[in-house]
């Protein structure tokens, strides 16, 4: 390779590095997708990460939501925490708080990205309704229950109705999950970098993945 466009590359990938370091980016959820989203991203190099998540670990979230059996009843948000400071030395903060319209404004104050990983519609709205108040961007990521996943920005996104599935529970949808992280991810980073916004949607049954 010629070495000028090798050391621009380097310097452009070093510049995005830095860029995604400095952004602060609040994770809503510490599901499936989000809590993998979190370890995606500090592994990358984030390190203004912050995740909120009301929600004890179940044995049944084993399957798609890298917790172990031995956290069984305690907060995912400090489970995950703790697990990315210990592999990492990266200080994530948790918040174990329930997010709601009354106090969505405060918990995502001095945002620079917000990411909607949340499993019900409720929360999606009020995430959605703070953001643009306070013109915060937002990121919608989320799946359905016939092998779809959408990561969307707020100005494009719908929320949908409450069907009661928990689609992120189920064993076989891990491959779903890890490829919604992954372009969100992708995401991320794109924005990072650049301000672009980037948006997916992916079809598991033909493994097709399509911007938005």
């Amino acid at each position: 390779m010629n070495p000028i466009l090798y050391h621009e590359r380097l310097y452009r990938s070093e510049a995005t590095l830095a860029r995604l370091r400095a952004l602060p980016i609040v994770v809503c959820g510490a599901g499936a997708l989000g809590a993998n989203l979190v370890e995606n991203l500090a592994r990358q190099g984030a390190e203004r990460l912050t995740v909120i998540d009301r929600d004890r670990i179940e044995e049944r979230n084993l399957s798609t939501q890298p917790y172990y059996r031995s956290d069984i009843g305690a907060f995912k948000a400090k489970i995950l925490v703790n697990a990315l400071y210990r592999a990492l030395a990266v200080a994530v903060t948790g918040k174990t708080e329930t997010l709601t319209a009354t106090n969505a404004g405060a918990l995502l104050a001095g945002s620079g990205l917000v990411v909607d990983a949340f499993d019900n519609s409720a929360s999606r709205r009020a995430v959605s309704d703070a953001c643009r108040a306070a013109a915060i961007p937002c990121l919608h990521v989320g799946l359905s229950g016939d092998g779809y996943a959408e990561i969307l920005w707020d100005e494009d996104y719908r929320i949908p109705s409450e069907t009661g599935d928990d689609l992120c529970d189920y064993a076989l949808a891990r491959n779903l999950v890890l490829f919604a992280v992954a372009a969100a991810a992708e995401a991320i980073v794109t924005f990072a970098a650049s301000g672009d916004r980037p948006a997916h949607t992916i079809t598991l049954r033909d493994l097709a993945i399509r911007p938005a």
